[in-house]
């Protein structure tokens, strides 16, 4: 088995635009706005499943983490929650001429992807300690497989630092090739978004980088057990 192609890692340096967005109530209409807006385009674009819900936490802040396999991810997160999250975005999508805008007006924590972002740790952990929920992909690209990669630590450390639960959802046929396979029919493509039981994390805060690779495992693991086995990968199979 080849290895697979290391991480990306952000070409683009701009810490002077990474912050913790305000939740003014311009930008909290605005997020309600986003969340209407897209499930209408979720309605229309895809046969939206949706499993858990009930396994969300119904105060206090908390983590999500997400698998990530194609520009649908993100639509069908937002339609399966009940609320508008925050959340890490690569910072190469600011620079798209509409979405970027959108993202800004949002609200989204940009990370520099394989680079020591301590402003967007920084971000996060004070969005965590205002109560909010946030939700990041562990695995920092779409899978190159199709199926669940390694995830870096980064998940792992806000939610020990934090001390917060960490709530795993899963979404899978939201591939690229399935998505556009089912447009060029006409058809509406089938997307499964499952939401397990929210867990902690056991190690110590002040966990060491080898502790925080067992956590960012057992992030990833969480999630496997709720992908089908086609989605696990090999290193996920049970």
């Amino acid at each position: 088995m080849s290895a697979a192609p290391p991480k990306p890692v952000s070409e683009v340096w701009k810490p002077e635009l990474v912050r913790l967005p305000e939740l003014s109530r311009r930008r909290l209409a605005f997020r309600q706005f986003t969340r209407a807006f897209i499930r209408v385009v979720v309605k229309l674009t895809l046969r939206l499943s949706v499993e858990g819900a009930e396994n969300l936490p119904q105060s206090g802040a908390y983590l999500i983490v997400i698998n990530h396999l194609g520009n649908a991810d993100v639509p069908a997160l937002a339609a399966a929650l009940p609320f508008a999250p925050d959340g890490l975005a690569k910072i190469e999508l600011r620079d798209l001429p509409i979405l970027g805008k959108w993202m800004d007006a949002y609200g989204v924590i940009w990370l520099h992807r394989g680079r020591a972002d301590r402003r967007a740790l920084r971000a996060a952990l004070d969005g965590l300690a205002q109560g909010r929920a946030i939700a990041i992909a562990p695995e920092g690209r779409y899978s190159l497989s199709g199926a669940l990669e390694e995830g870096s630590p980064g998940a792992a450390f806000l939610a020990l630092q934090a001390d917060v639960p960490i709530a795993p959802v899963a979404i899978f046929g939201s591939e690229n090739k399935n998505l556009y396979a089912s447009w060029a029919r006409l058809r509406r493509a089938r997307v499964n978004v499952r939401i397990g039981k929210p867990f902690r994390l056991d190690e110590a805060p002040s966990a060491k980088k080898e502790a925080l690779t067992v956590a960012a495992r057992r992030i990833m693991e969480e999630l496997a057990a709720l992908l089908p086995p086609s989605y696990r990968g090999e290193s996920f199979q049970k």
